[in-house]
């Protein structure tokens, strides 16, 4: 979990780097920001060509070896990058954080894919859950051992390297245990079984699916615009230390670790859509709270990210599970693609415009706390009038879904922005009702 948090777009190590080491421009950040959704755009004209190549263990452990090589290579280039040069560190930076993420892009799909096929139906509640709790624990010990480290050693290069060092270790230690993992497909998981064309037909007319396509757009634009830039902000301009912003992201961490079981009844209970919208407006009204945030006030932080983690959490679990009853079974893979590659743009798209926008009001104003209060109005307002899209979808009962694989991707690689980095291995299951 260490390399997988550390892995995720301007997370408490990475916007620590970029902004107290090597200064980034704003532009520069938000296209980094924008690099991971890239690769979860790419990856689908990779993965089904190396599913035909081999086993999804294979390819999981393979690119699992290739993103930790990355990050080797990550520590000899901070080595050779001198601190405050942030034009020449940013092309470095855009080059390695390309890579790596399509590599743990690519191991992260197919890492679904393989675990899925050997955890038999009757004990993936019990084990999923398990698994999921030390998901849990092993974030946040890491968020928080991050923070001090940076904070202690003053943003040194040789704290980001030792960071980094052992997140490869541990890494290196998870490939050893999964190559001893005596496991096989246990079950034929299946596949669409209608020609491609007849797929794409069936995908077209369902109509609440696409209607959640457009609503899922619609949040990945309002949630990555501007979003990779919370961090740069409480950095920069609140005077946070990573101590202090890791603290943040545990304390949403746990909102959203205690709340989910909550949410997950409420959605049994009342359906997705009804829930997801209160959890949507509880979550954004809070986020109105960015715009008045100054160097004085901003204890209030620590109040916004737990409320952001408790109510968000109803929010993600319900985009999931929405998901599910509306995919088409007939053509579940090809909606699937469909639904990522078109989220995947729009959430890469959005934080490089936000990054430009941002740079050039900040070169024009001469109060940068204006500035970024107006840019974080973008965020509550878009999203809040999505949910009129999501209001719109037709809901049905609850359908029977095999596994979806890599279907909540862009939802992991989101969940760092918003402290929820737990959210970024995890495996989603709905237990087996008796």
């Amino acid at each position: 979990m260490p390399i997988v948090s550390m892995s995720l777009p301007v997370n408490v190590v990475l916007a620590a780097l970029f902004t107290k080491v090597y200064a980034l421009p704003a532009g520069m950040i938000g296209l980094l920001a924008a690099l991971p959704f890239v690769c979860n755009f790419l990856q689908i004209g990779v993965t089904p060509l190396l599913a035909r190549w081999r086993s999804p263990k294979t390819v999981s452990l393979t690119f699992g070896t290739l993103h930790m090589c990355g990050w080797i290579a990550f520590i000899v280039l901070l080595q050779t990058l001198p601190p405050g040069d942030g034009e020449r560190a940013g092309r470095w930076f855009a080059a390695w954080f390309f890579i790596t993420s399509l590599f743990g892009s690519v191991t992260g799909v197919s890492w679904n894919a393989w675990v899925q096929e050997w955890v038999p139906g009757r004990l993936r509640g019990k084990y999923f859950g398990r698994r999921n709790r030390l998901l849990q624990l092993s974030s946040l010990c890491f968020w928080l051992l991050a923070g001090w480290s940076l904070s202690r050693w003053d943003y040194a290069i040789p704290a980001f390297q030792l960071l980094a060092a052992g997140a490869v270790v541990l890494r290196a230690l998870s490939i050893w245990l999964q190559i001893r993992m005596p496991t096989g497909a246990r079950f034929d998981t299946g596949g669409d079984r209608l020609p491609l064309r007849e797929q794409l037909r069936t995908v077209l007319a369902a109509r609440s699916f696409r209607t959640f396509i457009l609503f899922g757009a619609v949040w990945s634009f309002a949630a990555n615009c501007f979003g990779p830039f919370y961090h740069v902000f409480m950095f920069r301009h609140l005077g946070m230390s990573a101590f202090e912003v890791g603290l943040l992201a545990t304390t949403a961490a746990l909102g959203g670790a205690l709340s989910m079981p909550g949410w997950g009844a409420l959605l049994d209970r009342f359906g997705n859509k009804a829930v997801m919208t209160v959890s949507l407006i509880l979550w954004q009204g809070q986020n109105l709270l960015w715009c008045i945030l100054t160097p004085d006030n901003r204890e209030l932080l620590y109040g916004m990210w737990a409320w952001g983690g408790i109510t968000s959490a109803g929010f993600v679990l319900g985009l999931f599970t929405l998901q599910l009853k509306l995919i088409p079974t007939k053509a579940k893979n090809l909606a699937i693609g469909c639904n990522l590659a078109l989220t995947s743009l729009v959430a890469a798209i959005a934080p490089a415009l936000g990054g430009a926008v941002l740079e050039t009001l900040l070169a024009r104003s001469g109060n940068p706390l204006s500035v970024y209060h107006l840019c974080f109005l973008a965020q509550p307002v878009i999203a809040l009038s999505g949910a009129f899209l999501l209001l719109r979808v037709h809901e049905p009962a609850a359908a029977s879904l095999g596994h979806v694989v890599g279907a909540m991707r862009n939802i992991r690689t989101l969940s760092g922005i918003f402290g929820l980095g737990f959210l970024a291995d995890y495996i989603f299951y709905r237990p087996n009702r008796r």
